[in-house]
């Protein structure tokens, strides 16, 4: 029998979850994508229904298959990705408990700040409060030792794999609000605090191994389950971004950078978060995370809340119209301000307004603000590495004015791949990693820029408009105040 040369990523986000096949040689074979509801109960509550996440998994599989014309059983792989902070609850039957809590769910808010007077750090956005919150709310006509707890990837490799699979990475863990970075291990003292068992808890594994195998009931083969991980830290094993100091910048909804720190963890940058990137190979290795909370979303408002565009593919255009803004700027603060500054209450705020001031100069300030916020993050996020460029994935990417405008305000070039759905390509590799399909020197000799973009702004411009941007800021605050 011929060796199997293709391996299935899963990544289950936010709003959806999409699924691709990966041949030896890298190329996307077969992909499909499916949304997945959200529901809103109350005010600042995020949930999803587990079964309706599990049944589309299994929907966006079947699809991305049949658009490859393969079958479960030419895998050599399966590999899953996932949003990092949510939480879910099940029993060793699989049967969900709840909600999934998603990340963005703040109803643990005040137990957070309970547990911080008390010396333990959990933020709303980690996992650890949702399981806490889940197991007293919908875990007490459950037996306690048939309780389980997780992530999404744990969720849906327990599913995958008929029950036999209860794991979750160290990437993961390290969001979760539950882990020992300097052990590896679980923080004891939050397990206590939370009222969480081990027993309940997923086992540690690498973000590159064999960890069991899928059902035949549940795929329609058995295949190695091979690699789970966050989904930024697989956007960046995609993107090749394994050297030491390496960043890339996820422009979805939010603006996500990362950037490699290497095998010690030194000081956080001002404003960024230490995780760990990815362990492999029993060693791991950091990264240091900045978030820019509305980059994509800003279009989205402007084609939803302001109706500039019916869809935003008529962004770019209708920006390119113009050639400046004509003194019009945008702070694009629609959900708070986070790196470097991690201010949640500041709001947006439009300025510069004349009565020549059109459509096509607002859409150009939206996106000016855009790559300006990105570039604020970017350089607190590099400190003294001094980056030669930048990577960029994600839908907005898509967008080439939004990436000229980058490379004017980072200073460095921006380097885009034809596949901007580094998530899951990244996972299909690191599963394909762990069965001897390719090796990281393979990853990276593989990697290209489909388009790379040079700064056309000058030096001296650029330090003004840092300084301009930086006093509009800070007027955005102190409105806010």
């Amino acid at each position: 029998m011929p060796p199997k040369e293709h391996v299935l990523g899963i990544d289950e986000g936010t709003t959806g979850v999409r699924a691709a096949v990966v041949h030896a040689d890298g190329r996307v074979v077969g992909s499909a994508y499916v949304e997945v509801g959200q529901q809103f109960p109350r005010p600042g509550w995020v949930e999803h229904d587990a079964n309706e996440v599990w049944a589309r998994t299994r929907e966006v599989i079947a699809r991305a298959l049949e658009h490859a014309g393969l079958a479960p059983s030419d895998m050599a792989a399966v590999g899953i990705t996932n949003q990092r902070g949510s939480g879910a609850l099940f029993d060793v039957n699989g049967q969900p408990h709840g909600p999934i809590l998603g990340w963005q769910d703040q109803r643990t808010t005040s137990r957070c700040e309970e547990l911080l007077g008390e010396g333990i750090f959990v933020i709303p956005m980690a996992a650890a409060s949702k399981f806490e919150w889940l197991v007293r709310n919908h875990g007490s006509e459950v037996p306690r030792e048939s309780l389980r707890v997780g992530t999404v990837d744990s969720w849906l490799a327990f599913r995958l794999s008929g029950g036999s699979v209860h794991a979750t990475d160290h990437s993961n863990l390290s969001v979760s609000g539950l882990y020992d970075f300097l052990t590896g291990g679980w923080d004891e003292r939050n397990l206590d605090a939370l009222g969480i068992e081990r027993g309940w808890l997923p086992e540690r594994v690498e973000t590159s191994a064999i960890l069991g195998e899928t059902s035949v009931e549940a795929f329609g083969a058995a295949v190695p389950i091979a690699s789970l991980s966050g989904d930024q830290h697989a956007s960046m094993y995609a993107l090749a971004c394994h050297g030491r100091d390496a960043i890339k910048l996820t422009l979805g909804t939010s603006g996500m950078l990362d950037r490699n720190a290497g095998p010690e963890m030194g000081a956080s940058p001002e404003g960024a978060y230490p995780l760990v990137l990815w362990s492999l190979d029993g060693v791991r290795t950091f990264c240091f995370e900045a978030a820019v909370i509305t980059a994509g979303a800003t279009a989205q408002w402007l084609r939803d809340g302001l109706r500039l565009v019916a869809d935003l593919g008529a962004l770019e255009p209708l920006a390119r119209s113009v050639d400046s803004t004509e003194g019009a700027w945008v702070v694009p603060a629609l959900q708070g301000l986070g790196s470097p500054h991690l201010d949640t209450g500041t709001r947006a705020l439009i300025g510069g307004l004349s009565r020549g001031t059109n459509q096509a100069h607002l859409a150009r300030a939206a996106l000016e603000g855009v790559a300006w916020r990105c570039a604020e993050a970017f350089h607190a996020l590099a400190g003294d590495s001094d980056p030669a460029s930048l990577r960029v994935d994600g839908g907005a990417a898509a967008n080439g004015l939004l990436l000229e405008l980058l490379a004017d305000a980072t200073g460095v070039v921006v380097e885009r791949p034809a596949a901007l759905d580094s998530a899951v390509v990244g996972c299909a590799y690191l599963a394909g990693r762990a069965t001897g399909l390719w090796t990281d020197d393979d990853v990276r000799a593989r990697w290209s820029a489909e388009r790379s973009i040079e700064p056309r702004m000058g030096d001296d411009e650029r330090t003004a408009r840092r300084e301009q941007w930086a006093r509009r800021v800070a007027l955005v605050r102190e409105a806010g105040a």
